[in-house]
C-alpha cells in the first residue's frame, strides 16, 4: 500500500517578528496616503474657485468706469494720445470749461471789472479753440498729476484706483473724485457701449488758467491761447514744492 502523506499544523507556532507591525504600519500608511489625496482634491478645488472667482470679478471690473480710469492713466504715462483721445469726449468737456470759465470771470473779485457783454464775448471767443486747446494741454495735464503711476503695468494701476479716486457709479453715470497730492479734480462719466468716456472735468485750477489766458486778450489771437495755456501748466509742473511749516 502506499504511504500517505500527512500534514501537521502546530497550532502553537509564533507568527513571524514583526508581521502584525507590518500589516498595521501598511494600513496606517494606507489611512494616511487617502487622507492626504482628500486633502490635496479639496485645496485643489478651493484653488479653482479662488481662480475662477477672480477672473469673473476682473471680467466684470474691466467693464466699468475704475478700469477706464486706469486705462487712461496708463495710457497717459505710456503717451498714447490717441488712446487718451478716446477716453475723452472733448466736445462735452470743452462746454464744462467754457461755463466754468464765464462762472470764474463773472464771480471773481480780480475779474469783477469786465461787463456782461465782455464775458459773452470772451466765452464766445475761446468755445471754437477751447477743443483744439484741450486736446493739447490735457494729455501732459494728466500724465502729471498721475506721475505715480509710472512704469507700473495697468494691472497695478488698475487695483491702485481706489486709493486715489472715489467713483461712484449710478448705472451708465459715474462721478469720481480724484485726489492727487493737494489736487482735487472732479469727472464725470458716461457709458457708451461697452466704452466708459469723461465727459466733464472740474479743475479749479486749470479753469483759472484758461480764464486768465481769456481775459488777457490772448484768445483774440489763436494759437497764442493755447500757447499761454501751456506755458503756465509748464510753470506748475517746474515749481519746486513749498516747504514745509
Amino acid at each position: 500500500m502506499a504511504k500517505r502523506n500527512r500534514i501537521v499544523i502546530d497550532l502553537n507556532q509564533q507568527p513571524p517578528p514583526g508581521g502584525f507591525t507590518r500589516r498595521r504600519a501598511g494600513k496606517r500608511s494606507g489611512r494616511v496616503g487617502r487622507v492626504l489625496a482628500l486633502i490635496g482634491i479639496i485645496l485643489l478645488v478651493v484653488i479653482m474657485g479662488v481662480v475662477a472667482v477672480g477672473f469673473f470679478w476682473w471680467q466684470h471690473f474691466k467693464s466699468g468706469p475704475s478700469y477706464a480710469l486706469a486705462v487712461l492713466v496708463d495710457a497717459s504715462q505710456r503717451n498714447d494720445n490717441q488712446q487718451v483721445d478716446r477716453a475723452l469726449d472733448i466736445d462735452k468737456i470743452a462746454e464744462g470749461f467754457v461755463a466754468d470759465v464765464r462762472s470764474k470771470l463773472t464771480g471773481s473779485s480780480l475779474l469783477n471789472n469786465l461787463l456782461p457783454s465782455q464775458v459773452d464775448q470772451i466765452a464766445a471767443n475761446i468755445t471754437p479753440k477751447l477743443k483744439e486747446t484741450l486736446r493739447a494741454v490735457l494729455p501732459p495735464e494728466i500724465q502729471r498729476v498721475s506721475a505715480p503711476a509710472k512704469d507700473k503695468p495697468l494691472f497695478l494701476i488698475a487695483l491702485s484706483v481706489p486709493y486715489f479716486a472715489t467713483v461712484q457709479q449710478n448705472g451708465a453715470n459715474a462721478n469720481v473724485d480724484l485726489k492727487f497730492k493737494d489736487e482735487q479734480i472732479q469727472l464725470t462719466m458716461w457709458q457708451t457701449g461697452d466704452a466708459w468716456r469723461i465727459t466733464s472735468i472740474k479743475d479749479d485750477r486749470l479753469t483759472t488758467i484758461i480764464a486768465d489766458a481769456a481775459k488777457n486778450g490772448a484768445s483774440q489771437r489763436g494759437q497764442e491761447f493755447q500757447d499761454e495755456i501751456m506755458r503756465r501748466l509748464k510753470d506748475l509742473q517746474t515749481q519746486k514744492p513749498s516747504p514745509s511749516p
